[in-house]
């Protein structure tokens, strides 16, 4: 059984040289925690991805979407699609969940 917790999680990070890091893996399933600091520069990605946020709170651009996310918040974005967390608190977390084939589905 493998067990992740958000303490042992943000842990993982402290010392690491980028906001994320890959925790757990299994098939096409990998699992990574992402705490940017002050701004998001990450890119589209290759494979459809869902976040659950820890904690934070700010927007979330989504293609031409801009919305506002919350602690315990699922967000969905599609392989490709141009998405960033902006205006941010310091506190924002979350888990980063990748899966399927390159493309999506």
């Amino acid at each position: 059984m493998t067990k992740l917790t958000v303490n042992s999680a943000l842990a993982e990070l402290e010392g690491h040289d980028a906001p994320f890091k890959k925790l757990f893996s299994h098939g096409s399933l990998v699992v990574e925690i992402y705490k940017p600091v002050g701004v998001d520069l990450q890119t589209p990605h290759t494979r459809d991805e869902v976040y659950v946020v820890i904690s934070g709170s700010g927007s979330f651009m989504n293609g031409d979407s801009v919305e506002p996310f919350e602690p315990g918040e699922v967000l969905f974005v599609k392989a490709g699609v141009e998405h960033r967390f902006v205006d941010f608190t310091e506190d924002f977390a979350t888990w980063v969940f990748f899966y399927g084939p390159e493309g999506g589905e």
